[in-house]
Formats: C-alpha cells, sequence, structure tokens
C-alpha cells in the first residue's frame, strides 16, 4: 500500500491559528489560558508557539506536510521572513522536520517516550490511599444487578444442559438489544445482532475481518485509548482526524479530505458523548459523515458505548448513525453494557448487516468461541424486564453528581485549567494551562491520585497538554482528587518532577 502523507494548506492553517488565538479569551463555563510570560513575543516567535501547540493539540497531525513559507506568509500577511524564523525554531525544538526541494513536516520532538497506553486499573486494596481517575467506571447499580443475576440463575437450567458455546450469542439476548434499536427508530432483527465480550471484544471482532496489517483505519482525535492501542498491535496505520472545537462534534471538512485522500479501509468514532471530550455529534453531522464514508468505500464503525449517558434532563438525543444507513452497507454499530450499566458483566454488540454478522461469527471460532452464558441471561432480564431503564435512570443521576462536584472542584483549585462542561459521557478533556499533562500524571501518581495524560487518547504524541478526568468520585473525594492534581500542577509547574515513563497497560 503507497504511503499517505496529509498536508494543511496555508489558508486552513491560517484559519486553525485564528481560531486558536480566539480561545485565548476566557469563555463561560471554561478555564483561563496563561499567557506566555507578560511581555509581547516576536511575530515569529507566537506564530512558532502557534503551530506547535496545533501539533500539540492534534489539530495539525504529525507528519502533515506544512505549506510552503512564502504561502502561510501570504495567507497569514506577514513577511516571509517571519514564517522562515519561526520554522527554523520550530526545526530547532524538534517539532519540524524539512529535507531542501522535499518541504517541512510537523514532528514531536525525539527522545521522549510517546505513552499510547496507559493505567492498569487500580487494585481495591489500595483504592484507600490512591484516588483512582484513571477508569471510566462505575459500581454496579444495586439491587439492579443482584436481581439480574438471581433472574439469569432461574433461567440457566435449559441452557446448562447444552455446551454452552453460542457464537453469535444467546437468541432472546440478539432479540432483546435487537428490539432495542427497533423502538430507537430503527428497525432490526436478530439476525443483524451478534453479542460479544464487551466492547472491545466487539472492535477487535471487526477489526480481525476488515482491517488487517498495514490497512488504514481513521479514528477521531482524540479518541478512545484501548481501541487506539488495540488497532497499533493488530498493525493498523492510523489517521487522525481531529474534532471539531469544544464540543462541537465531528470537523466534517477534516474528514471529507481524509476520506477523499487517504482512502482508509475503517473508520472508528464515537458520535454519543464522545471519550474522552464528551461531544455529541449532531444529525446532520451523522448524516453527512455517512455519506462521505459511503462515497469513499470506508467502513464506518460508530461506537455507541456511552449513548444512554445522557445527563442533562430533556436533551433530545439524534438518532443513531446507522439511521442513515437504511442498506445497512456502511455502518457498523457497536454498544456495551460496560458503561450503562456494569463493566464487571463484560457484555457488548454489534449491529450490521445480516451477511456481516455472520462472517464475523463464522471468525469467531478462531477467538473466543462465544460470550459467558449466565451474564448475557443476566442482561437479558434487565432488557425484557424495567431493570434496564431503572439502572439506566440511577446511572444518569449518580453520575450527574458526580460530573458537577468534580467540574467545581478543578474550578475551585486549577482555575487556569480548561476545559467544557459535556452534556453526557463520563469524562472531562481538560487543558492544564500549558503544563505536561504526562508530567502532571507522574507526579499525581506519586501524591496519591493516578490520572491518564492526554497522549494516550491521541497519535504519535499529540494532546500533551490534556489530562481526562472520569465523573467517578464526588463530595469530599472529587475535592481531595483536586487539591493533589493542583499540587501535581505546581510541582511541574517549579520543574520538580522527575522524567516521565510511559506506563504500559491501558485506561477504561
Amino acid at each position: 500500500m503507497s504511503h499517505w502523507t496529509s498536508s494543511v494548506g496555508a489558508q486552513k492553517l491560517a484559519r486553525l491559528l485564528g481560531s486558536q488565538q480566539d480561545r485565548e479569551t476566557p469563555q463561560g463555563g471554561r478555564g483561563t489560558v496563561t499567557p506566555l510570560g507578560g511581555r509581547r513575543a516576536p511575530a515569529y516567535r507566537s506564530l512558532a508557539d502557534g503551530i506547535r501547540l496545533l501539533v500539540l493539540e492534534g489539530r495539525v497531525p504529525v507528519a502533515a506536510r506544512l505549506p510552503a513559507e512564502r504561502e502561510l506568509a501570504a495567507a497569514l500577511s506577514v513577511s516571509r521572513t517571519t514564517v522562515a524564523a519561526a520554522y527554523e525554531a520550530l526545526r530547532s525544538e524538534g517539532f519540524l522536520e524539512s529535507r531542501r526541494g522535499a518541504g517541512s513536516w510537523t514532528a514531536v520532538p525525539a527522545g521522549n517516550p510517546l505513552p499510547t497506553r496507559a493505567l492498569d486499573p487500580l487494585p481495591p486494596e489500595a483504592a484507600g490511599s490512591v484516588i483512582d481517575l484513571g477508569c471510566a467506571a462505575l459500581p454496579a447499580p444495586e439491587p439492579w444487578l443482584g436481581r439480574a443475576v438471581q433472574g439469569a440463575l432461574e433461567e440457566l437450567p435449559p441452557y446448562a444442559a447444552t455446551h454452552g458455546d453460542y457464537p453469535a450469542g444467546l437468541p432472546a439476548l440478539r432479540q432483546a438489544v435487537a428490539d432495542r434499536y427497533t423502538a430507537r427508530g430503527v428497525p432490526t432483527m436478530p439476525e443483524q445482532i451478534m453479542i460479544t465480550t464487551g466492547a472491545m471484544g466487539a472492535v477487535a471482532a471487526i477489526c480481525r475481518l476488515f482491517a488487517g496489517r498495514g490497512e488504514r483505519v481513521a479514528v477521531d482525535s482524540p479518541s478512545y485509548a484501548n481501541v487506539l492501542q488495540l488497532m497499533r498491535e493488530a498493525g493498523a496505520r492510523l489517521v487522525p482526524v481531529a474534532m471539531g472545537d469544544g464540543l462541537a462534534g465531528w470537523d466534517l471538512p477534516a474528514w471529507r479530505q481524509v476520506l477523499r485522500d487517504a482512502a482508509p479501509r475503517m473508520a472508528y468514532v464515537i458520535g454519543d458523548f464522545h471519550n474522552p471530550t464528551g461531544a455529541l455529534a449532531t444529525e446532520e453531522q451523522r448524516r453527512q459523515l455517512v455519506e462521505a464514508a459511503r462515497a469513499a468505500g470506508t467502513l464506518l464503525v460508530a461506537d455507541e458505548t456511552m449513548a444512554d449517558l445522557c445527563l442533562e434532563p430533556g436533551l433530545e438525543l439524534p438518532r443513531p448513525v446507522c439511521a442513515f444507513d437504511p442498506a445497512g452497507s456502511a455502518v457498523i454499530t457497536v454498544g456495551s453494557a460496560s458503561k450503562s450499566f456494569w463493566a464487571g458483566l463484560r457484555i457488548g454488540w454489534v449491529r450490521a448487516a445480516p451477511d456481516v454478522i455472520r462472517s464475523l461469527v463464522a471468525a469467531r471460532a478462531y477467538a473466543d468461541l462465544g460470550t459467558p452464558v449466565l451474564e448475557q441471561l443476566a442482561v437479558t432480564w434487565l432488557m425484557t424486564t424495567d431493570g434496564w431503564d431503572s439502572a439506566v435512570g440511577i446511572r444518569r443521576t449518580t453520575t450527574r453528581e458526580s460530573r458537577d462536584s468534580l467540574v467545581a472542584a478543578v474550578r475551585r483549585h486549577l482555575p487556569d485549567w480548561e476545559f467544557t462542561v459535556p452534556r453526557g459521557g463520563l469524562t472531562l478533556w481538560v487543558r492544564t494551562g500549558g503544563l505536561s499533562g504526562s508530567r502532571i500524571a507522574e507526579a499525581g501518581e506519586r501524591l496519591g491520585v493516578r490520572v491518564p495524560s492526554g497522549p494516550r487518547f491521541g497519535v504519535d504524541g499529540a494532546f500533551e497538554g490534556y489530562v481526562r478526568l472520569p465523573f467517578t468520585v464526588t463530595g469530599a473525594v472529587a475535592e481531595e482528587a483536586a487539591s493533589r492534581l493542583a499540587e501535581a500542577a505546581r510541582l511541574v509547574a517549579s520543574g520538580a518532577t522527575a522524567a516521565v515513563e510511559a506506563p504500559r497497560t491501558y485506561v477504561a
């Protein structure tokens, strides 16, 4: 497969730099951006800092070709000398590589570890001394887990008399999941559903079938850390596509360019309360992305694991992404009980055209054979009674309280950190006031609070100035977590932290 390199035109780079300057004015619900010193920087230095920040925030991909000096100078209405000096400053700092006659590409400095994985789940025995903000997962909403397990045990005897392997999933659960899609306005048959071992099992099965080693896969930038690592280890060539500013959802012009120019075999997106940003894609964005993917021949994998976690009462939710693909040829949907109910059940599913489901089921014989029966029966009980909706209602209430508590604590202790409060999901995506998110994570762990840094959710070292904070703590614990993060930030700002080592495991 031929190599593909993204490029950023002069006009687009000028627009990105302009929107970046606009963001430096504080807005309601957000923190402030700390100025880089008290004096006005030279024009070339401001331009170099702007481009560097665009790279670190993922707005301009690593290895993207930048416009020629003369073109960018004209677009910005500055002298070519200013652009040349800015490019030279970026080269000296390791953020730009050039070759005579071939142009210049963005880069990240050599010699620094790129933390692509993240944190181990905190062992339960350490919970008394360390506040774990690594995993966006919550305890089971009781009494519904106990009731679901009891209901599953009552239904188990007939299944216990069989071999217990159901590669496509229990027929009753496939029907229940299909019925929920139909109730959301997307008519679905059980033949369009495969039950998997969590959403990760679903994505892994799809990647094995459709995205072989060396295939290009377009992904949101930032995106879910575990899926990015799964795809890397599968040998996929990830093509990052920047999210819109704030909670604006997808950047459709950027998606069209990547789908047209890179022709990825597959694209992985999160339209419903995006992990980590919390963005909610609009109906029109969903329609346009499906149309663009279909035109490019790209399979669109839509992750709906956060879809149930709307935290604003009365918010009208857009239709599922698959609603804009009635023929079922362009969209595969992934869902899960992990965020809506409890991750310990490890129940996920795939919704796709029947022929795709048959292919996924056939390939499963060489993977995990099937999903545990008792857990499937528990989710079936929930979905066929009022248990699921009641449990999700509890989850929304407690998550909303945790979100509001964490937001208030971060604003009190870290007023220069910048974020937009999402209307759903489980995560807060935070700019760390110009400090290194990786160093804050390292210092925080020594102070008893674990957070994943931004680069774990990006490709090639982007998002160094971010951390992700999940809505998993409330009250005094949220206050203490923010206090410890503030102390970690002070250590980083003072230069008192040690070199960062890349953790070797994952976040949820």
